[in-house]
């Protein structure tokens, strides 16, 4: 194991610094064009620019790297981020960052793609968890740091624009200078709508208003703060918060979902992130303490939905289908991310700054209400017979290549013999040849 950690070490630090660049510019951005006078349609544009780039980066840029090959498809991939970000300090105007954003989307997923693989390459079956969890890690503390920055330089200059730049630069040099082989092809994962429904009703639609709620925050979260009064400072500080209690908040909630009927759980904080957000948006606490409480507990329960609605998803599919329903579900998420920041502008800009929670709010009440329901027309799959929950990364940050990183893939047809098989709606096992569909019936 000792060997596969340090073969990775290289990717493992080129990593550290995409997510660095990623945080601080996807921070960045919104504070500074709020800074600039830009709208809150606009700034949520920005997100939905950067999230819809991500996504097609997921879908298409497979092909380009297959063509190119990793090593060059990364270099030339990460250079047109870092290119993109330095241009985004020259060039201070809201269309330009529009345009901007998607490229630097579909760039990131592409450059996360190429990393993702490459690990998954150099990981043993011995080192798949403990590699998958180092990766996890370093994307957090890369996007928290990054994110932090804000608090330390002023905005207004150009230098945060040419920290990112160099933080993506210097993230391609291990790469370059690593002698880890390059991978195999990029996995093909298919965005099958009605199969992931038919698999779990809850999970779809929880995921796609899981990413309404979270893309919806995640752009204009900033935008926000500073909107409320806050400083560069709290504002960093307030973000980072959410990150960090949904990290903190992954254990208990993943032991509770192991225990009791997912959908319950989904439910559960659901209601106490609605209650978080419906509070902010209605008393519009000035305090800072306050406010940073109130998100702290949103984003303590609304990034925990994620990982428990993959579980539910992944209790009723085969062992052999979790790349393609993670997959799928991954890419559902994008989409939701894609819709929040284009929702979510508009309103602000009608209602004021904490209109935002009336939109994270609404969607995890849909999510509670839906649960609660659907708990009354479909059988629990029994405690034992679940699939044992994992943390796992949501958001446009991660691609579906990640998902062969999870030791929760390797190896599958191991796990289809231990027993872990799909079941039907009641609880049995169904036989070998029945298809996807039928543990949906």
């Amino acid at each position: 194991m000792k060997q596969n950690l340090i073969s990775v070490l290289a990717l493992l630090t080129g990593t550290l610094f995409v997510f660095l660049g990623n945080g601080l510019h996807s921070l960045l951005l919104p504070m500074r064009g709020t800074a600039e006078g830009y709208s809150e349609t606009v700034l949520g544009f920005f997100g939905t620019s950067w999230a819809a780039g991500f996504v097609l980066g997921c879908i298409f840029a497979r092909r380009l790297v297959k063509r190119m090959g990793h090593v060059r498809a990364f270099s030339g991939f990460i250079s047109l981020v870092a290119i993109t970000a330095l241009l985004t300090g020259i060039f201070i105007h809201p269309t330009f960052w529009l345009l901007s954003r998607a490229v630097t989307g579909f760039g990131a997923a592409a450059v996360a793609m190429i990393i993702e693989s490459w690990l998954n390459e150099r990981a043993s079956n011995e080192s798949r968890g403990m590699i998958f969890s180092l990766y996890i890690s370093i994307t957090l503390l890369g996007i928290v740091c990054g994110q932090m920055a804000v608090a330390f330089i002023d905005i207004h200059t150009p230098i945060l624009f040419m920290v990112a730049g160099i933080a993506y630069c210097i993230a391609m040099m291990p790469t370059l200078i690593s002698t880890a082989q390059a991978p195999k092809p990029l996995n093909e994962i298919s965005l099958d709508l009605t199969a992931l429904y038919k698999n779990s009703p809850v999970s779809f639609l929880g995921i796609l208003l899981v990413g309404i709620a979270n893309g919806a925050w995640g752009t204009l979260g900033a935008v926000f703060g500073a909107k409320a009064g806050l400083s560069a400072g709290d504002i960093a500080l307030m973000m980072t918060i959410t990150i960090f209690a949904g990290a903190a908040m992954q254990i208990p909630a993943g032991r509770m979902s192991d225990r009791m009927d997912r959908r319950y759980v989904l439910a559960i904080l659901s209601g106490i992130a609605w209650l978080a957000g419906i509070q902010m948006f209605l008393l519009e606490p000035m305090n800072v303490v306050t406010v940073l409480i109130l998100v702290g507990v949103y984003g303590a329960t609304a990034n925990s939905l994620y990982p428990i609605a993959v579980a539910h998803a992944n209790d009723f599919a085969k062992p052999s289908e979790f790349m393609n329903v993670s997959g799928g579900l991954l890419l559902l998420y994008g989409i939701g991310t894609v819709i929040g920041p284009s929702v979510g502008g508009p309103i602000m800009q009608q209602f004021g700054p904490y209109a935002l929670f009336a939109v994270t709010a609404s969607a995890h009440a849909l999510i509670t209400i839906h649960a609660i329901v659907r708990s009354r027309l479909r059988a629990p799959i029994p405690v034992g017979e679940r699939d044992a929950y994992s943390s796992v990364s949501s958001g446009t940050q991660t691609t579906p290549e990640s998902l062969a990183l999870s030791p929760r893939s390797q190896p599958l047809q191991a796990r289809e013999d231990a027993g872990n098989v799909s079941r039907d709606d009641a609880g049995a096992a169904p036989s070998a040849e029945k298809d996807a569909g039928a543990a949906a019936a």
